[in-house]
């Protein structure tokens, strides 16, 4: 299957030698598809696009420092020739840092000979690229890489443009003009022709039926056949061809081209970077021919997060979908490549819908819809949405609801459907009532704030006033200015200090939902008595209608009737009239006028709305705030609160769900082609979406005491309970299990660990190995773990069921050889040595795994591990052991540390990382004693024996240094390296002693388990307690030893400064606890590590740059602490008391009020004797009361000493007011942080943190407490592969086919995921981003709406991602000339950057010099000035006063104060902007000129205003005064310079340019035809790729790499 997660295990024997590692550029700014180890291999000092430039030459990244490459200089290059080998030196000089400089990757940056754009920085780039004669020069340069800001002087002759005949520009988006050999073939075969309709649906998805969600979520309003002529447009406007032929561009005597930089171009932030490994991906040639299909969805899936790791790919040896040799066309051999386009091939056609009441309409389907999906776009539609119990018919045959149309014979284009009223059931009739109350409670928010169904809140359209894309048509003119007023609430003005928690919900005007009914309730009469049945009754209704009229009404077989009963008399007959309808909608239409006219009013509205603010997200979103909600009456709510609402039984034959068949049927399911593989990833992601809403509502009912244990008699802690099939048990040490290991908080963490294990088995995703379904969820306090059940393991004992590993931490230990054969496969890509140990009996044991790992064989045959707590090795940091020595950086930074628990692990990542990290030093050795060889010295094994057990890899590395003399040669001696590596794998016995001693020593020296390539893997049990080694082994135990030590020393040496560094670069943007997180988990730093990060970023000599994550790290530190106090504090508390005992603790840990004092629950409502009797039931500390003596000096007392001894830091405060002050931190982001860990909710109120008299919260201000949820993630491999592809793509300039592939993603996207999904938000965001360069605004406008909207969905509606969403949106709403919601956008966009984290960031200069600027053009000049102004400071703070940003900064406030006419001013600003550019750039560039141009302007202007008040002061009111300019600025200029700051160049080409450019490609062309033909592409370079995309995700189908050696 394509969950390629893993493909590069499947390499050849020769491929062992090289294991590449992914690197991965660390944008933070948008929502990471894939988190992946960011492996520090290189010291902080060494830029991160030099180390990309080696790996992947035509890959661009975006968003990196901003004084980085001025060091590096001197790689200028003059001429084509040199430049390359200026580029290979470049390369080899940090070779030696990075293995990315293997000779054969230098031989493919010369040979592929890419002409290259760099993403440019916001300030200086623009110059750079003005400057023609630079441009075409740069057409001959070599590839070199950089990150969005990286100031560098060389960088202007590497600059070169892409022409595009639509071209606008996009905000930053890193764009490469690659030169491929067959560059206008593909142009050619590529042609677009805009999608058929059945490929449409990227705006109408939502509504028609294939859309997909089988679940009605999508709406019927967005007819498909309706938008098809626009969005034929929007297509061709996508896909316009970037290079026309030669006499288009002949014609054109200008054009533009686009070179951006902006981090938010990369969806996925770190996959930007992924080689494009074309045939893997591109279309095959029949493909090219025809469109995709969609598929159907099955229903509506639930969504997940991404996963890490590596995979095994087992059906890669028949896939063989990818020639190595990068070219596009399919292999002869693939016949089942095309078989698997076919099968997806169909058009769409229209078919004809007959309803009764309403005239006939046309549907849009597609033939692999199933008849279900038609029902369901019927029950959404707005004149058919009150049926719900219907057949379609045929020609008077009844179509079966799961056929797939193409099945059906006869049923064509302009086919006849009759909707026929079907007779009703008993669960018909409930299933008819549940959707009319639905329908009743559409634009009811209630759902969302109270984190049910999977809806959530979504508050754009507030700021849009609706629709974007109507408000477009109807606003054409929304340039006028008297229509906008401006200014901006006083909370968000610059220096605000008021942080309103109000404003972050605004009220929505259709939240006041129009009142259809009063009360609309099961009957009391209910169930119909048995000689009612005999007549047809089914259930009994009773209605108040908003008339108040009280009726009582039977569900019969035939429809709905009103009844004779009161509500004290029971009389079923017919009432007269009965008004005997088969609709209940009908019939209340008949009894109550005013339901008519609200309820037709209600579905006016909601089929009005934007299908992505009514689709269920994969996942509940929690919100920590909500207003006060009246709570109304509601029969389906209430009969699901009392009914065993199991696991929507009501919608599938038989009572519960067997979780654990469903889980591993999925997995089982084949994977050999795409649509195969695109069923099985859609299953098993429902399956896992299901499984983990059931998981979630049964831990709560564990905790909440609402299901029986299964081992009642013991103690509440041993208890262990099963509810709906899944088995629920409690995170304390039970039976003394992890005695050894910390006792109850080693059995706390243990659940997260063993959680984090079954993500990565799954990812491996080995055939015939399974895991549990696994959810952790934290909730009042408790953990709980959710596993589905292993059939027959509640029948036997645990002992005869475990046939591998130990049940006792080693003391007994079992093995089996199909668990070592299945195992084996998964210790390649997880770096597990196969080990062996000692039982009770002193026999060896082989294992694959640690002890821990248990092996079952279940009732049902399969091979079942679980308990993977400790799949990953130990981190050495944190558990001391008597006798062992730590490296010199562990010791000085104070560890090895005693922690409180012996669990902890290192993350795959840094796993990752450090093998990463060895791979370099294997090659600079190897190739080090090679140049020895070949100069005749003296071997110096010395150097190898003295490395054999570094201290960490540092020491190897200087030592293996060589000087710069040698660079030229290390190339060739890296090459030789390679190849020698290779032939010593393939063993045929050719290489001389002395090589295979020279690639023996270097193994050695790296930790290598083989002698004869490249091989680093941990065994996971060394240092655990109770594991004892066999003699024979010894040696092995003391080299894994020394490998742990050295990759607890990386994540001190390397992984924490690089981190920190990336952060000074500003590569790397946290907001906010959880992206920070993110990005420390990225390298493989864990959150215990926090305090040494805080602590790291105070002793740099930069501190003040880094200011942000400084108090973003110390805010995480306190919140984290107070939540683990806060865990312990709640679990003594019993039910009645949780809202006082919250608020208790809120007062303590944020309010300024001395002496709060706990109410507790009144005394008449606690019976002493059932308290008595109840006792044995908490599930906490006997006394129930203790909670409330905390006092706030207590608590931080707590909180400073758990900071303490938890992160290692001292934290210099007593009390919140210290802490705001000392840090200054601000109160209510303290609030949502820890309202967010704990799932706390809130009331949406105004809280004032620093009154003395009285405490900030009551017991009324907690409304709620949700559960906080960790669960595995499943991806959609084939999607995830196209969507990096195409943004490979577009980063080497081709952008109709990068448009092309996206577009391919975000269908596969929604065929897996469904609608909702954060990585259909990034696909979405890029082709946003896509539209707007090829200047499609308007569908550039409509894409970034949806990504915002999902954005809010999925994410939160004040998540980081989301505010950037915001951001994008604004410049497009800008560039569609609607200005007034464009500073809607940017003032929300600031509102919630000032709670999230407040107004010192980094973030908030991009965001007020967009608003400064947008109120520029509307000529709000005071107001401006106050938002530019605000951000030249932040600028200046962040990347000092000398840098580009500031003078940019500067130059925006002079055009201000020119507008004003405040000359001297103005003048004052573009001098300080000038100095810097002269500074930076030098005179003669193109940017210092520009400068000292507008300089001279302004000095004009000033003496000509100075003139004219001479003139007046000497003469009065006869002076003679000359016109003065005072220019309003037009929008072109403001949308220029919204571009700019975003990241975006045009550059006019002139015709001349543009045939230099094509001849220059011509003659590119030639040249790379010729090289391909002469060499095969590395085999080395193919791994690289796969090992691009391995770590992240799943990729597609990658097939091992040839053997070319």
């Amino acid at each position: 299957m394509g969950n390629g997660i893993f493909a590069n295990c499947c390499r050849h024997v020769t491929d062992l030698i090289f294991q590449t590692c992914s690197f991965r550029s660390t944008d933070e700014r948008s929502p990471l598809l894939a988190k992946s180890p960011a492996g520090c291999t290189a010291p902080p000092d060494v830029s991160k696009p030099y180390e990309y430039a080696k790996l992947y030459p035509d890959v661009i990244l975006s968003n990196a420092s901003n004084e980085q490459l001025q060091k590096r200089a001197e790689y200028g290059h003059n001429s084509p020739k040199e430049g390359r080998e200026e580029v290979a030196r470049a390369c080899v000089n940090s070779c030696l840092e990075f293995r990315a400089a293997t000779a054969g990757l230098l031989q493919q940056a010369q040979a592929s000979c890419a002409l290259a754009v760099l993403p440019v920085d916001l300030e200086r780039e623009s110059e750079t690229l003005l400057n023609h004669a630079r441009l075409l020069e740069a057409c001959q340069g070599c590839v070199k890489l950089e990150d969005v800001g990286l100031d560098c002087k060389t960088r202007n002759q590497e600059e070169h443009v892409v022409p595009a005949d639509k071209t606008d520009a996009s905000p930053g988006m890193p764009v490469v003009w690659q030169q491929n050999q067959d560059f206008f073939k593909r142009e050619e075969a590529l042609n677009f022709k805009p999608l058929d309709k059945s490929g449409v649906p990227l705006d109408c998805r939502a509504a028609s039926p294939y859309l997909g969600s089988g679940d009605t979520s999508g709406s019927s309003e967005c007819n498909a056949s309706g938008k098809m002529e626009e969005v034929q447009k929007a297509q061709q406007a996508v896909l316009s061809p970037l290079l026309q032929d030669e006499s288009a561009h002949l014609t054109q005597v200008t054009s533009t081209c686009y070179l951006s930089t902006d981090p938010a171009v990369c969806p996925a932030g770190e996959l930007s970077c992924s080689l494009y490994s074309e045939g893997s991906i591109l279309l095959s040639k029949q493909k090219k021919r025809k469109r995709k299909k969609k598929f159907p969805f099955l229903e509506h899936p639930s969504g997940m997060t991404l996963m890490n790791g590596d995979g095994l790919h087992e059906s890669l040896k028949e896939d063989k979908e990818v020639k190595q040799n990068g070219h596009e066309e399919a292999d002869p051999g693939d016949d089942g490549n095309d078989q698997e386009v076919i099968v997806i091939q169909d058009t769409g056609f229209t078919v004809k819908i007959c309803a009764p009441g309403i005239e006939p309409f046309s549907l849009q389907v597609s033939p692999q819809e199933m008849v279900q999906e038609i029902h369901q776009v019927l029950m959404d539609r707005e004149d058919t949405c009150h049926r719900t119990c219907f057949s379609l018919q045929l020609d008077g045959n009844v179509l079966d609801n799961f056929a797939e149309l193409k099945t059906i014979e006869g049923l064509q284009e302009g086919s006849v459907l009759k909707v026929v009223e079907e007779p009703y059931t008993v669960r018909e009739a409930r299933i008819h009532v549940r959707h009319i109350r639905d329908l009743l409670k559409s634009l009811d928010p209630s759902d969302a704030f109270n984190g049910v169904d999977c809806n959530s809140l979504s508050f754009l359209s507030v700021f849009t006033e609706g629709d974007l894309g109507d408000s477009g048509k109807r606003k054409k003119k929304g340039t006028e200015m008297e229509q906008i007023d401006c200014t901006p609430p006083e909370h968000i003005l610059p220096g605000s200090k008021e942080r309103p928690l109000c404003a972050l919900q605004p009220q929505n005007r259709d939240w006041k939902p129009l009142q259809c009914l009063k009360v609309l309730t099961m009957s009391g009469w209910n169930p119909p008595p048995g000689n009612r049945k005999m007549h047809g009754d089914l259930m009994y209704l009773y209605v108040i209608t908003v008339e108040d009229r009280h009726v009582s009404i039977t569900a019969s077989t035939r429809g709905f009737y009103l009844n004779q009963s009161t509500a004290y008399n029971f009389n079923p007959k017919p009432a007269n009239p009965s008004f005997l309808s088969h609709s209940l909608v009908e019939l209340l239409n008949q009894i109550s006028p005013t339901f008519k006219k609200n309820f037709s009013t209600l579905q006016k509205k909601r089929v009005q709305r934007h299908p992505f603010e009514r689709i269920a997200t994969p996942f509940q979103v929690y919100s920590w705030t909500a207003p006060q909600a009246e709570h109304a009456m509601d029969c389906v709510r209430a009969e699901d609160a009392y009914t065993s609402r199991l696991g929507y039984e009501e919608h599938i034959p038989g009572q519960t769900r067997d979780w654990n068949e469903e889980l591993q049927t999925t997995r089982e399911l084949p994977r050999k082609n795409l649509p195969e593989r695109l069923l099985r990833e859609r299953a098993i992601f429902k399956v896992h979406s299901d499984f983990t809403a059931a998981a979630t509502r049964g831990a709560m009912a564990v905790i909440d005491g609402n299901v029986m244990a299964i081992n009642p008699s013991e103690e509440t802690k041993m208890q262990m309970f099963i509810w709906n099939n899944i088995f629920f048990s409690l995170g304390f040490d039970v039976r003394d299990h992890y005695k050894d290991f910390g006792g109850d908080i080693a059995a706390y963490v243990a659940p997260t660990n063993d959680l984090n294990g079954v993500r990565t088995y799954s990812a491996v995703d080995v055939e015939g190995l399974y895991t549990l379904g696994t959810v952790v969820v934290d909730y009042r306090g408790y953990r709980v773990t959710a596993q589905s059940i292993i059939p027959g393991i509640l029948e036997r004992e645990q002992e005869q069921s475990v046939i591998y590993g130990s049940i006792d931490f080693g003391k007994t230990v079992v093995s089996h050889p199909k668990y070592l054969e299945l195992l084996e496969k998964t210790s390649r890509p997880l770096k597990i040595q196969k080990h062996k140990v000692l039982n009770d009996k002193n026999e060896e044991v082989e294992l694959c795994s640690s002890v821990e790992c248990k092996g079952i064989i279940g009732n049902d045959g399969r091979h079942y591990i679980l308990d993977l707590l400790r799949t990953f090795p130990p981190d050495l940091n944190f558990l001391p052991i008597d006798g062992e020595e730590m490296p010199e950086e562990c010791k000085k930074m104070g560890f090895p540390k005693q922690h409180r628990h012996k669990l902890c692990c290192l993350r795959q990542e840094l796993v990752d990382a450090f093998v990463e990290h060895r791979y370099l030093l294997f090659m600079k050795l190897a190739a080090l004693q090679l140049m020895q060889q070949k100069a005749n010295k003296p071997e110096s094994s010395g150097v190898l024996e003295n490395g054999a057990s570094p201290e960490n890899g540092t020491e190897e590395s200087q030592k293996a240094e060589p000087e710069d003399s040698k660079i030229e040669e290390s190339v060739t001696g890296l090459d030789r390296v390679k190849e020698l590596a290779e032939t010593i794998a393939s063993d045929d016995g050719t290489v001389d002693p002395k090589s295979r001693e020279m690639i023996r020593n270097a193994c050695k020296a790296v930790g290598s388990i083989s002698d004869t390539s490249f091989d680093i893997r941990f065994n996971p049990d060394i240092f655990s307690p109770g594991v004892r080694f066999p003699e024979s082994s010894k040696e092995e135990v003391q080299d894994q030893k020394q490998l742990l030590k050295d990759a607890a020393a990386l994540v001190l040496s390397c992984q924490i400064p690089g981190l920190v560094k990336d952060c000074l670069d500003h590569t790397v943007l946290p907001m906010d606890g959880a992206t920070l997180a993110e990005a420390m988990h990225q390298r493989g730093i864990n959150m215990r590590y926090l305090g040494k990060v805080v602590d790291f970023i105070t002793n740099t000599p930069a501190h003040a740059q880094l200011d942000h994550v400084f108090k973003i790290g110390l805010s995480e530190l306190i919140t984290r602490s107070a939540k683990h106090i806060f865990k312990t504090y709640l679990q003594g508390v019993e039910l009645s008391g949780l809202s006082a005992a919250i608020s208790h603790f809120l007062n303590c840990f944020l309010s300024s009020f001395p002496n709060p004092i706990a109410h507790l629950p009144a005394d008449e409502l606690v019976s002493k004797k059932k308290n008595k009797k109840r006792k044995n039931r908490n599930l906490g500390n006997a006394d129930n009361t203790a909670w409330a003596s905390m006092t706030p000096q207590e608590l931080w007392k707590n909180i400073c000493s758990e900071a303490k001894s938890y992160f290692d830091f001292n934290l210099k405060c007593e009390s919140i007011d210290q802490a705001a002050e000392v840090y200054n931190l601000q109160k209510i982001t303290l609030l949502r942080e820890i309202s967010l860990k704990t799932g706390i909710q809130i009331l949406l109120k105004e809280y004032n943190f620093d009154n003395r008299h009285k405490p900030t919260f009551t017991e009324e201000d907690i409304l709620n407490i949700f559960p906080v949820v960790k669960h595995v993630n499943p991806k959609a491999s084939d999607a995830f592969h196209f969507f990096q592809s195409g943004q490979a793509k577009v980063q080497q300039g081709f952008l109709k086919e990068g448009c092309e592939l996206i577009n391919e993603a975000l269908n596969l996207f929604n065929n897996v995921y469904g609608a909702m999904h954060v990585e259909i938000c990034a696909c979405l965001r890029l082709l946003a981003r896509l539209n707007y360069i090829m200047g499609d605004y308007s569908e550039a406008l409509s894409n970034q709406q949806k990504a915002v909207l999902m954005s809010e969905r999925v994410l939160g509606i004040e998540h980081p991602n989301t505010i950037q969403e915001y951001m994008h949106l604004a410049l497009y709403c800008f560039a569609n000339s609607q200005l007034s919601t464009a500073l809607n956008l940017l003032y929300r966009a600031r509102y919630l950057m000032l709670l999230v984290f407040g107004e010192d960031h980094p973030e908030m200069a991009l965001l007020d010099n967009n608003i400064g600027l947008v109120l520029h053009g509307v000529m709000e000049y005071d107001l401006s000035l106050r938002f530019l102004e605000n951000a030249l400071a932040i600028n200046s703070k962040y990347h000092g006063s000398k840098s580009l940003k500031v003078a940019l900064s500067h130059h925006l406030v002079a055009r201000v104060y020119e507008s004003k006419a405040e000359f001297r001013s103005a003048l004052q600003h573009e001098k300080e902007g000038y100095t810097i550019y002269k500074n930076q750039l030098g005179e003669h560039h193109e940017k210092t000129k520009e400068s000292s141009e507008y300089l001279k302007y302004l000095t004009q202007q000033a003496v000509a205003l100075q003139r004219t008040m001479n003139e007046i002061y000497k003469n009065g009111s006869n002076a003679n005064i000359m016109p003065l300019k005072f220019t309003a600025p037009s929008m072109a200029s403001v949308l220029e310079q919204l571009n700019i700051i975003n990241g975006i160049l045009f550059i006019p080409l002139s015709q001349k340019d543009l045939e230099n450019l094509k001849a220059e490609v011509q003659r590119r062309q030639q040249l790379q035809e010729a090289i391909r033909s002469s060499e095969q592409l590395e085999p080395e370079d193919s791994i690289s790729e796969e090992r691009q995309t391995e770590t992240s995700t799943p990729s597609a189908e990658v097939p091992p790499a040839q053997d070319s050696a």
